[in-house]
């Protein structure tokens, strides 16, 4: 009798666990689908078994992956850039993910097809910083960073480096140019 109530609990345990199907492609705080932030270097073979893992830096003799790698489905569709903390060091954790497959997304809908209005209307702009070719934005609560091409901005806010440039001033239409997710070590 004890064995069969055993039983009967741990199936409806699996049951119940079973219909939370989590998403694969879900960037959210401290995750981006399979990767989180404390996931190692080393651990990315597991992780993306699946998928093709190219080591953008190979170094010889090394125990586990270690340095960038890209994740391509094995179809050839690019996946993920993941950048560690340490480039020589297989337990390094990641700091930072360049997201290109637009399957990856945030729980608003934000992903690498989405344009300057769709951010502007599902999140709060941290800040704004002006690189020479680029603008980057941070956004308020969240890993994601994004970045606009200054092509896409006005000719006159195109070709100073150091001008200031304010939210008003994006164009709604402007399209992501590299979609990053970033952790802070600890």
């Amino acid at each position: 009798m004890k064995k069969t109530m055993i039983f009967g609990a741990v199936m409806a345990l699996l049951f119940t666990n079973c219909g939370k199907d989590e998403n694969p492609f879900l960037i959210s705080k401290g995750r981006v689908g399979q990767v989180g932030q404390a996931t190692q270097m080393k651990q990315i073979d597991s992780i993306f078994a699946n998928d093709s893992i190219v080591r953008l830096n190979p170094i010889t003799n090394a125990l586990g992956t270690q340095g960038e790698v890209e994740i391509y489905e094995k179809g050839g569709t690019l996946l993920l850039l993941l950048q560690p903390e340490r480039e020589d060091d297989p337990n390094s954790t990641i700091s930072s993910i360049q997201v290109f497959d637009a399957r990856y997304q945030t729980e608003k809908g934000l992903n690498t097809e989405s344009t300057f209005k769709e951010v502007e209307d599902n999140y709060t702009i941290a800040d704004i910083e002006t690189t020479i070719s680029s603008v980057v934005i941070f956004l308020k609560d969240s890993d994601v960073f994004l970045t606009i091409d200054k092509k896409e901005l006005p000719e006159n806010l195109r070709y100073n480096p150091s001008i200031e440039i304010e939210a008003s001033q994006i164009p709604d239409d402007a399209p992501i140019k590299y979609f990053m997710v970033g952790w802070d070590s600890e």
